[in-house]
């Protein structure tokens, strides 16, 4: 997993700071155009081959960043004009990944490559494990590319690790092979067979894939004193370090009319599992999984249908939360925090959701509007979310909450999926062939499994800006400060 901590996410943050600033001033689409030159001046070395070349890519990441698709860039349309059409924008445009063609690196296909810390050794367990025969050692060895497969047990058995591999990131973290080539050996997405879970996005060490923003759309409705409701998912609480309430504060000072902690949706959406879990055991079925990850639920639905009628009908946290919003107020502007991509495009389909925000993007509107969230007030909390329902941010948290709201928890097997990679799609797939009967079911088969596209949970989506060890530990505070679970 790349490092939080690297040059492309600083740029993509500073980008959207710029813009933020620039839109609560008012000087949006008169002072956008100079973003690219301010970024990347004469005197500063570049990264492509000139200044000019960086700056037309830049000009590319503003457009991402004001929510504009780049496949439609126009470069003799100034940002200004695409900073218009931003502002008069009336809603989120589709598709919500973008690629920068310019920027990908159309890296070389996947392959694996002998070092020069090969020693020749007599052993030559590279050459003697190939099943291909694609090795032959003289004084160092030599991989045969017509012949490899690319199954790297040569790496596997090298006992001076000379054999390295060298991948194509976007395309390793794909957990569903929706990443192919182009004709020009630059990466393109095929949204058919995209889970929306982000992978491609934070690996990319270019930054080529790119969400498309909706900060200013967002900024747009408080700035024209609509009432926003920020609806912020437990995840984002342990980003900032914040102590229950403070989150509250700061986002009302950033304009929000109203803020609602995602975690009293997620209280609703564990009682409803749990009764949903007790009815579907008493009717004999043999398993039903979790359904807040709703990339998690996007996979199963394109990629393991045998599995479909196992997800719980339940709806998520997101839902339920901007459904009390909007019964409160019909005419509020729902806004949802996370640090989700997948959360973006289940809000494409939920008419309570009307705009998705990721950690980035209001991290960026905090520092835009210089507000520090660990010196804030702790605003008063009167009924805050129960631990357990805080706790969905985590990996197994889940499948937790649905425990203790059981009437008979010695009924439930319980099991985590740690992370929709390319393993955690096979053990997917497996449970899908149980449930179909090609693999024989067995008494002590889980009978729930939760399942998180992110390892460790949302608490390391592809937007977070805080290290997941260190979230998981803030997590853990502030979940405590809950109301107390019922237990057992």
């Amino acid at each position: 997993m790349l490092n939080i901590n690297n040059n492309t996410s600083h740029v993509k943050r500073e980008i959207l700071v710029r813009i933020a600033k620039l839109q609560l001033e008012g000087k949006l689409a008169e002072r956008v155009q100079f973003i690219p030159r301010e970024m990347a001046p004469k005197d500063k070395a570049p990264f492509y081959c000139c200044t000019y070349h960086d700056r037309q890519i830049l000009k590319m990441r503003v457009m991402a960043r004001m929510g504009i698709s780049v496949e439609s860039y126009d470069e003799d349309k100034l940002l200004s004009d695409y900073a218009t059409e931003a502002l008069k924008r009336k809603a989120p445009t589709w598709p919500m990944l973008t690629v920068l063609h310019d920027a990908c690196n159309a890296c070389v296909k996947s392959h694996y490559m002998v070092t020069n810390a090969c020693q020749g050794c007599f052993a030559r367990p590279c050459m003697m494990n190939c099943p291909k025969k694609a090795i032959h050692v003289e004084r160092h060895a030599h991989i045969d590319e017509s012949l490899c497969v690319n199954c790297g047990l040569c790496m596997q058995n090298c006992p001076y690790h000379a054999i390295v591999k060298i991948p194509v990131p976007c395309e390793e973290a794909c957990p569903v092979g929706a990443i192919t080539k182009d004709e020009t050996g630059r990466e393109s997405i095929d949204y058919h067979k995209c889970i929306y879970c982000g992978n491609c996005m934070r690996e990319c060490p270019f930054g080529a894939m790119m969400d498309k923003s909706q900060l200013v759309d967002v900024i747009a409705h408080i700035m024209h004193k609509k009432k926003v409701v920020a609806m912020y998912a437990p995840a984002i609480a342990s980003q900032f370090r914040a102590a229950p309430g403070q989150l509250e504060t700061v986002l009302k000072e950033c304009g929000f009319s109203k803020v609602m902690e995602v975690a009293l949706g997620a209280d609703l959406t564990a009682e409803k599992e749990a009764k949903e879990f007790e009815e579907r055991m008493a009717r004999g079925d043999k398993m039903m999984t979790t359904s807040c990850c709703s990339a998690y639920v996007r996979a199963v639905k394109i990629h393991v249908p045998e599995l479909a009628e196992c997800v719980s009908e339940t709806r998520s946290p997101m839902h339920y939360t901007a459904a009390m919003a909007k019964k409160d107020d019909p005419d509020c502007v729902t806004v949802f925090i996370g640090p989700c991509l997948a959360k973006r495009r289940e809000g494409f389909e939920d008419p309570d959701v009307d705009y998705v925000l990721s950690v980035e993007e209001i991290a960026a509107f905090f520092e835009a509007k210089q507000l520090d969230v660990t010196k804030a007030e702790c605003a008063v909390i009167e009924n805050p979310p129960t631990v357990s329902a805080r706790n969905f941010a985590k990996s197994g948290g889940v499948a937790e909450a649905v425990r203790l709201r059981l009437k008979d928890d010695s009924i439930l097997r319980p099991t985590v999926i740690n992370g929709l990679g390319k393993e955690g799609m096979k053990t997917l797939m497996m449970y899908g062939k149980i449930n179909s009967g090609e693999i024989p079911y067995k008494e002590d088969t889980p009978n729930l499994i939760e399942v998180m596209a992110c390892e460790g949970g949302c608490i390391a989506g592809p937007s977070v800006i805080t290290n997941p060890k260190v979230a998981g530990v803030q997590l853990g505070k502030y979940s405590a400060e809950g109301n107390p679970d019922k237990g057992k």
